[in-house]
């Protein structure tokens, strides 16, 4: 098991049920994405990608690269983050709206637009301004009530 940048030592995520570890990667992962940490969040998922045995890998993996997308447009890797944004919601397209108790309808939708602006201006040989993707425009991600109800038995 990878413990990449875990607070927790080996000793007590060992013990930690797999349920347990789901939950606790999957909330950190939403939190930090939320605090426009899409690096750490992508780690969050990360760590629980590696374990995932079911088409809940498929999901993460969806995650991952949307946050991994807005890494590279907080980093002004724009080319980068149009490829991650449309394999991320590719990914995430055949599962449920509220798969895993995860809201991710606003944050598909801004990966979506931000992913056609930056093509645009890219198409017209343009250069993007770190204006063209504000902070305030940045996508959110929610949990609804009783999420971890919601979580895969098996994943």
């Amino acid at each position: 098991m990878k413990l990449r940048g875990s607070p927790k030592s080996r000793d007590t995520v060992m013990s930690e049920s797999r349920s347990e570890l789901f939950r606790r990667r999957f909330s950190d992962g939403v939190a930090r994405f939320n605090d426009q940490r899409f690096w750490d969040a992508h780690e969050s998922w990360e760590e629980i990608w590696l374990e995932a045995q079911s088409e809940t890998h498929l999901f993460l993996q969806g995650l991952i690269q949307i946050a991994a997308a807005y890494h590279h447009i907080q980093r002004g890797t724009y080319s980068g983050a149009i490829r991650l944004i449309a394999a991320g919601t590719a990914k995430l397209e055949p599962f449920p709206a509220d798969h895993c108790g995860l809201d991710r309808a606003e944050a598909i939708l801004r990966a979506t637009e931000h992913g056609l602006r930056l093509t645009g201006i890219l198409e017209r040989g343009g250069a993007v301004l770190p204006t063209d993707v504000p902070a305030s425009e940045l996508p959110r991600l929610r949990l609804h009530d009783r999420w971890d109800l919601a979580i895969p038995e098996h994943w």
